[in-house]
């Protein structure tokens, strides 16, 4: 919520969030080991010797890439728990008037989606939802790891080194590249560039990067940057962990195309929609073998902070030219934003 009560866009802010986890966790079984939290991906119940993750998750942000999105992000909120995504179920709403073929577009993108990471898509619903706006999915995920495997965000530890895997704002670039192309042409981006940003959402996924680390034992907290970008996905991070994180924004990677594209709208990539980005603590001892693994897989990575300390005031320290601002609440996404300026449709 970004203003007064009953007037917002994107998360609630934590103030409402709590009070709605604190009544959704009311009964918990002593099988749940993360259930609603601040700053979670996804929930943890354990079924004796493995552990079943699920994570629900709407994309209400994106037009055209909505299907493929839906899969992906859906997919990472798993991964990030070091679990393998299995299974999928997509709840498909649509405005009314509506054509067979957008439906179909958005459907074979999202099974496209799915045979990329591995996962099966078991079940769904579809309708043309009343006041609806643009295509909306809800997907549903589960994946299964061993028992105690996990890597929840509230695993952080003092100590620990904040690892960024892959640039920000992947998802928010492609995003904008597709559904707001004419904004750009207006502001003066070249096609090239607009293809160059819309071509992003084929790096969407990071599953293959979190099953590496966790599989690897080099990472002790993960975590999925999605509305509030980079900045929005520490901040969970310290809430989730009850800690103080200290970033020097200057070792955050942003790339070429993201820049050109926030530049051109005069918005902040740090801010914007991050599926894609992998966020991870590491124990020092273990930033060698991070490494490692990330060289190995030929992806861009970046260690750009640190876990300070346990705090009652959980937080984000961003560094930035000698001065330090202080997050206690992830910003509003600029995604978000820019549905705001545009007005309906």
């Amino acid at each position: 919520m970004h203003g007064k009560s009953g007037d917002w866009i994107g998360k609630l802010p934590l103030s409402n969030l709590a009070r709605i986890l604190q009544q959704a966790g009311r009964r918990r079984a002593g099988s749940t080991r993360v259930g609603p939290s601040v700053g979670e991906d996804a929930a943890i119940v354990s079924l004796g010797p493995i552990d079943l993750v699920m994570h629900l998750d709407p994309i209400t942000e994106a037009g055209a890439l909505a299907g493929w999105l839906a899969v992906h992000v859906a997919a990472n909120d798993i991964a990030v728990t070091g679990a393998r995504p299995r299974w999928e179920m997509l709840a498909v709403l649509m405005p009314p008037g509506s054509s067979e073929d957008s439906l179909a577009s958005l459907l074979g993108d999202a099974v496209r989606a799915a045979e990329e990471i591995g996962v099966e898509i078991v079940g769904g619903h579809t309708e043309a939802a009343p006041g609806v706006p643009r295509p909306i999915i809800v997907a549903a995920a589960a994946g299964i790891t061993c028992g105690g495997c996990t890597t929840p965000t509230s695993a952080a530890r003092p100590g620990d080194l904040v690892l960024q895997v892959k640039p920000a704002a992947i998802e928010g670039t492609a995003i904008i590249a597709t559904d707001f192309a004419d904004m750009l042409r207006s502001r003066g981006v070249g096609e090239d560039a607009i293809a160059g940003a819309r071509m992003l959402a084929s790096r969407v996924s990071i599953v293959e990067e979190a099953i590496e680390l966790a599989e690897a034992g080099v990472v002790r907290a993960m975590h999925d940057p999605t509305e509030g970008g980079v900045l929005g996905g520490l901040v969970e991070m310290a809430l989730a962990s009850r800690t103080v994180i200290e970033v020097e924004e200057d070792k955050i990677i942003v790339g070429e195309a993201t820049r050109i594209v926030a530049s051109a709208l005069g918005i902040d990539p740090l801010r914007l929609i991050s599926s894609g980005t992998l966020l991870a603590t590491v124990p020092p001892d273990k930033a060698g073998e991070a490494r490692y693994v990330l060289e190995e897989l030929g992806v861009e990575y970046s260690f750009i902070g640190r876990v300070a300390a346990r705090s009652g005031e959980p937080a984000l320290r961003l560094s930035s030219r000698g001065r330090v601002k202080t997050f206690r609440e992830p910003p509003m996404d600029e995604i978000a934003r820019l549905h705001a300026s545009k007005g309906p449709g």
